[in-house]
């Protein structure tokens, strides 16, 4: 015992849980919650701390913690009791005043993923001794709402199972955790035995809408709410609800995620697919237990919303729990529901859905492709004239030091367009390269090895000096048709290697570089984008090295070259290793920017040219919406306190614990009926 600022209180530890809750991230928020900065948790304690002890240092009493900083219960005949109590779950000194270690440890609680069961242990821990007895039990459920209006039994074998013969057994957390959730149904129980006065096994509708109201309104929609005495016991204004039906309407209604499920998965993640009763059970049946019977309600309730015969996704989702649109849970709902989508993406959608959205992606990939060509032209045309330039085969060849010295000699003597030389046919196959290029790395090379050589031997034309005007016709006229596919090899070990390298790389640094909430930005595109360029660029060199000496014209003088092994073994022995690397830093100059600049814009015309064809969204294009951004917050419930309120609401909500508001209540909850 120790005296205290005049007030006397026992110091106990803080319970093991509230010290292994000590996480960085929230779980129960999916990762996105961020643990509070201490010295900004200081900050806030301080700003509502009004109690200072002896020493000057600054506690909250029960009213500054749920009054002030929680904004709970400020009515001004709120019930001094409940604040007491809810405020008892941070004091764990059961003193009457909070420190800021209470407060800390409290913030550290409610971010870990039971943050509900540790929330409500709390509160039943009267004794702060880390398990929970029989009279605190007992305490706690006597002061809740619904106890006063449906009375719980404490007689019955339910209480002696968890707390012994002689109810003096003590009960730990993880066995608090399992009481709670069936005390939950065992009150239901209670209530329906209590309503049945004669033991017929059936109740009446207006007594099964007050039992759910009171204990089960957690799972009760608008729509369900409405609904709920039409549907009792069968509807047609049936007089009485049966054991069996009572059962399983909360069965249902307690488990409309998994009904959510069964439902993505028969229809292979479609939301509009139209589900006959028939069709539903059988894929229930795959799946999970649901009965027959808790189908025939469900049933039942869509067809008070249309009388087609058939469910879609959107008569479930008006059915589902209020809690999945309000608190933490609806992340892990949604999680549940991509991981369908994804499972079944692209099965089950027709050919033309199919073809239009190939079309759709072909047609983006077009746009984003000649954009990004058309900005790193010049690079790449540089580049190619290095590649080209041969030493060692031909006496004053050498007609450009480096890519500068390249660039400059083909402005002064070609003028600024001679650095887009060939650029049409360019812009002509980037298109199929760019859109086919996205499934497969060497596919694309049958559509544009034509136009590629067509592109190089116009990009090496300005170098001889000729009278004779070079024009992409002129070229394809002296190739013919088996000529445009000459080096069609050496595209094949340039490009699939590039795709290989390139695109898990940059999935890799997307991934890295988006925000906190999954969200790539038009830089984070742009910067992972040309990053993955480097070494998919570089790498790939030597094969593009090959290709280009295969395609281009050999002046006089020149070494002449039949096929990939033959030019690999001439550059080797006439100039060495060095040579395969020519024009390495230009194609890290043209392929990074470009493929940053492509990808980039494909994906952001994605973003606003959306059109959703059953698939899933392109990842990091949407930002997952994190639990807090879901609640109205005080700005200073920071960290933890972000969930402080929808963590007390769902301990009302989700286990009946709702405490008395006012200091005055009526005796009964029950609601206005009419018959």
């Amino acid at each position: 015992m120790e005296e205290r600022f005049g007030v006397v209180s026992k110091i106990w530890p803080i319970p093991s849980f509230m010290r292994e809750a000590k996480c960085e991230t929230s779980k129960q928020g999916q990762g996105f919650l961020k643990r509070a900065d201490t010295e900004k948790l200081r900050e806030t304690f301080e700003k509502y701390a009004k109690f200072t002890g002896e020493n000057g240092e600054r506690f909250m009493t029960p009213g500054d913690f749920i009054q002030g900083y929680l904004g709970l219960l400020t009515e001004p005949d709120s019930c001094a009791d409940t604040v007491k109590r809810l405020a008892g779950c941070v004091d764990t000194t059961k003193d009457g005043l909070i420190s800021f270690v209470e407060f800390q440890a409290f913030e550290s609680l409610l971010c870990s993923p039971d943050a509900i069961y540790a929330l409500a242990f709390q509160l039943f821990d009267i004794n702060s001794s880390g398990y929970v007895t029989f009279d605190e039990f007992r305490d706690v459920v006597e002061h809740t709402l619904v106890h006063m209006h449906l009375p719980f039994s404490f007689s019955s074998d339910f209480v002696r199972l968890y707390f012994g013969k002689k109810l003096d057994r003590h009960v730990s957390y993880n066995e608090f955790t399992q009481l709670l959730n069936d005390y939950h149904e065992e009150h239901a129980l209670q209530a329906f035995r209590r309503k049945d006065g004669e033991k017929t096994g059936s109740i009446t509708a207006l007594d099964f809408y007050d039992i759910m109201t009171t204990l089960k309104g957690h799972l009760l929609t608008d729509f369900v709410k409405e609904n709920l005495l039409s549907v009792a016991g069968g509807g047609k204004s049936a007089k009485a609800v049966s054991y069996p039906y009572f059962i399983a309407c909360i069965s249902l209604l307690d488990n409309m995620e998994l009904v959510k499920l069964i439902y993505l998965s028969a229809t292979k993640g479609s939301k509009t697919s139209e589900l006959t009763k028939e069709e539903f059970l059988r894929e229930a049946q795959k799946i999970s237990k649901i009965t027959p019977l808790e189908i025939d309600i469900l049933f039942q309730l869509v067809d008070l919303r249309h009388q087609t015969g058939r469910v879609v996704f959107d008569d479930i989702d008006v059915m589902a729990p209020i809690e999945q649109d309000r608190m933490p849970y609806k992340i892990q709902s949604q999680a549940l529901q991509d991981m369908v989508h994804e499972t079944y993406e692209g099965v089950g959608r027709g050919f033309v859905v199919q073809l239009l959205e190939n079309m759709y992606r072909f047609s983006l990939g077009a746009v984003a492709g000649a954009i990004g060509a058309t900005t790193v032209y010049p690079i790449d045309l540089v580049k190619t004239r290095l590649q080209n330039q041969r030493t060692g085969s031909y006496v004053g060849e050498l007609m450009y030091k480096n890519s500068l010295d390249c660039f400059k000699k083909v402005v002064r003597y070609e003028g600024f367009f001679g650095l887009y030389r060939g650029l049409l046919p360019q812009l002509v196959g980037v298109a199929p390269e760019k859109a086919i290029k996205l499934t497969a790395g060497g596919s694309q090379v049958m559509f544009t090895n034509p136009l590629e050589i067509v592109k190089i031997r116009l990009q090496v034309a300005g170098e001889v000096v000729s009278t004779r005007r070079i024009g992409a016709g002129t070229v394809i006229k002296e190739l013919g048709f088996f000529g445009l596919y000459k080096g069609a090899r050496a595209c094949f070990l340039r490009d699939i290697p590039f795709s290989g390298i390139y695109f898990p790389v940059y999935a890799h640094l997307k991934a890295k570089s988006c925000d906190d909430r999954g969200y790539n930005g038009a830089l984070s595109l742009l910067c992972s984008a040309t990053l993955a360029g480097a070494p998919a660029a570089a790498l790939t060199t030597p094969a593009d090295v090959i290709k280009t000496r295969l395609q281009v014209v050999a002046r006089e003088g020149m070494t002449t070259y039949h096929g990939v092994i033959d030019a690999a073994r001439k550059i080797w022995a006439e100039e060495g290793g060095r040579a395969f690397w020519k024009g390495a830093p230009a194609r890290v100059m043209r392929s990074s920017p470009q493929f940053g600049v492509t990808l980039m814009t494909y994906e952001i015309l994605q973003r606003l040219l959306y059109v959703d064809f059953g698939g899933r969204r392109p990842e990091g294009s949407h930002v997952t919406p994190a639990p807090e951004d879901l609640l109205p917050i005080n700005p200073d419930h920071i960290g933890g306190y972000r969930l402080a309120l929808a963590t007390f609401e769902g301990m009302e909500v989700k286990y009946g614990l709702c405490l008395p508001k006012f200091q005055r209540q009526l005796p009964t909850l029950r609601p206005a009926l009419s018959a």
